[in-house]
């Protein structure tokens, strides 16, 4: 169970990285500032309506999407089915994520990845942010274009101040929140965005930080799990195909997850049905295409994370 745990694992807020074993300060070169002073585009606050979610799926951007989320009270918990960038431009939050605490502020950028679980566990004011995801696709031509670089997981899930590798993602976030950039410097910002992610998930760049401790036993379990979370799936199946027992199962995802390997599955389902009400699927067939028994428990899952309706959320989709 040794290498299932993460110890001493600090915090990183604004301004320093002290998950890091190094402890290094953030540079103080700038990023663009464009992106943290754009307004939301979201409506106006609705009282009754505390969430509020636009998908938008750029012509000149195939197999992109990109969703503009506005929160004045529920918190976040969500698991990413593809690889996913995250500017913050309004609020202060805390997120829980790779065995760290890290605190989102505007200007913030983050990289998440496919499976991963983020948790959003205390706010100071109305969260405002934009996600750019990516579909596996792209990802994986580029990866292969770039030399078939291996997959390593980043140590951190924010970049930093002046980091490289962060300026390309943050003027692609910039170009599709105006909504009106020609499709040629769109798609130049795409290209560069995705060399940004093959570099920042590759082995060169994840050994100059803190080693991402998922451990041999979760890595199979979360394979397994992402290949097969649509069909029937036990505990006992899990556990005997990653070597541990149901029990030391269930405490490696809550040690390193914070959920226990149910909630993930649903997560993930979840997850496959925002994709595909986004590509236009009726919510009255997306039970039966991500797992779940029936609308009724499709409805009781997707308000409970998403915080709106799998109608609603189909209708936020231009």
């Amino acid at each position: 169970m040794s290498t299932l745990r993460r110890r001493g694992l600090g915090k990183i807020d604004g301004t320093r990285a002290a998950c890091d074993p190094r402890k290094r300060a953030w540079r103080s070169a700038r990023w663009p500032t464009r992106l943290r002073s754009m307004p939301s585009a979201l409506p106006a606050s609705d009282p009754d309506d505390p969430l509020r979610i636009e998908i938008v799926r750029p012509k000149a951007l195939s197999g992109v999407t990109v969703a503009r989320c506005r929160s004045d009270a529920r918190r976040h918990r969500s698991v990413k089915d593809r690889f996913a960038s995250v500017s913050f431009t309004a609020g202060q939050s805390e997120w829980r994520a790779r065995g760290c605490t890290w605190t989102a502020k505007p200007g913030a950028l983050a990289l998440m990845l496919p499976g991963e679980v983020h948790r959003e566990e205390s706010r100071d004011g109305p969260a405002r942010f934009q996600v750019v995801l990516f579909n596996d696709a792209l990802v994986n031509e580029a990866r292969l274009s770039l030399g078939g670089r291996p997959f390593a997981p980043p140590p951190r899930l924010f970049l930093e101040r002046g980091e490289p590798e962060g300026a390309p993602l943050l003027a692609l976030h910039a170009l599709v929140h105006e909504g009106d950039a020609e499709p040629l410097a769109l798609q130049t910002a795409l290209a560069e965005s995705l060399r940004s992610i093959v570099a920042l998930t590759s082995p060169g760049h994840a050994e100059r930080g803190r080693p991402y401790a998922w451990g041999a036993p979760l890595r199979r379990a979360f394979e397994l799990i992402r290949a097969r979370f649509v069909t029937t799936l036990s505990l006992d199946e899990i556990a005997l195909h990653v070597g541990l027992d149901k029990f030391q199962l269930i405490r490696a995802f809550r040690d390193q997850l914070g959920v226990t390997p149910y909630a993930y599955v649903t997560q993930l389902r979840i997850g496959r049905a925002r994709a595909l009400l986004t590509r236009g699927v009726p919510p009255s067939e997306i039970a039966a295409r991500v797992g779940l028994y029936d609308q009724s428990q499709l409805n009781r899952h997707f308000k409970r994370i998403v915080g709106i309706t799998p109608g609603q959320f189909a209708r936020a989709v231009v």
